[in-house]
């Protein structure tokens, strides 16, 4: 009787597997992503033949879906279709990835127009530093010495906004964090002060110092302290440009003296030549004028 109740129960299971697996929706993924960079979402439903693949987004959950990638052609009609490509594997690739970007991502398979299997969705999430208003910076991604100017850098992680933040990264185990060119906690040097609005948004806040030049600060966002992509800051001087020819000139001029010298090597012979002939001539020329000088007036 015992081995029929065993039976009863594998056979459950099984069926119990079979029903969730053809219910439309796989196990989801979430990739992470500094902005500016490069991004592959895998498929992981894909079949043999990626002409069977077709990608989906939407910003949201369930805002209206675009196609991106229609049975393995790309569209040329949606944004940025520029930065999408299809891998040979039938990943999705983005380039030059923007905050704009982020969202879900599903890869569906179709053959002779019926759906193959479930859905495979991918979470991209984007990781985005920009300075405060009172920094004055012109770009994201470095800052210029003014020793004695406060700066103030947010750190935001871009996500799906369906999601509560601080309920998703609690649960997740997701962590945002400024650290060092050594990977220290900059929450440890009282130099900086460090603050989170919320969970997907820090800030780092100090005063520019002369040493600061080429010093660097980077945001990084860690799962289950997984380090999962960063963001890197810069401090540059305002004379590093005037710097960096300065540096190129010693080799320029060394350049011009190698040349220098190898033009001295195949003109020496020439050179030696010219006042060998001179001085031929200069003698005969001396050995003529006595001669001249004995011959009888007439």
């Amino acid at each position: 009787m015992a081995d029929k109740c065993d039976l009863c129960l594998l056979g459950l299971i099984v069926l119990s597997s079979l029903l969730s697996g053809s219910s439309g929706v796989a196990d989801d993924d979430h990739v992470f992503i500094s902005s500016g960079g490069n991004v592959r979402l895998s498929c992981n439903n894909a079949l043999s033949n990626c002409t069977s693949t077709t990608w989906i987004y939407n910003r949201f959950r369930h805002s209206a879906a675009v196609e991106l990638i229609r049975l393995g052609m790309k569209k040329n009609n949606t944004e940025r279709h520029e930065s999408l490509s299809l891998g040979s594997d039938c990943s999705l690739n983005i380039n030059n990835v923007t905050i704009e970007d982020r969202g879900v991502y599903t890869c569906r398979q179709y053959v002779n127009g019926q759906q193959q299997g479930p859905d495979a969705c991918v979470h991209l999430h984007v990781l985005h530093v920009f300075p405060s208003s009172s920094s004055s910076s012109s770009s994201s991604s470095e800052t210029e010495i003014s020793p004695g100017r406060s700066v103030t850098l947010s750190c935001q992680l871009y996500s799906d906004p369906q999601y509560s933040c601080d309920d998703w990264v609690r649960s997740e185990d997701i962590e945002l964090l400024w650290v060092n060119q050594a990977g220290v906690d900059l929450q440890t040097d009282s130099r900086y002060q460090i603050s989170a609005p919320d969970r997907c948004n820090i800030t780092l806040t100090t005063t520019l110092l002369n040493e600061d030049h080429n010093r660097e600060w980077r945001c990084e966002v860690t799962q289950r302290k997984q380090l999962k992509t960063s963001v890197t800051h810069t401090v540059k001087s305002s004379g590093e440009s005037d710097r960096t020819t300065a540096t190129h000139t010693p080799v320029f001029t060394a350049q011009v003296i190698v040349s220098i010298v190898e033009m001295a090597v195949f003109a020496a012979p020439t050179v030696i030549l010219l006042q060998i002939i001179c001085a031929r001539r200069a003698g005969r020329k001396d050995s003529q004028r006595p001669e001249e000088i004995e011959m009888p007036t007439i």
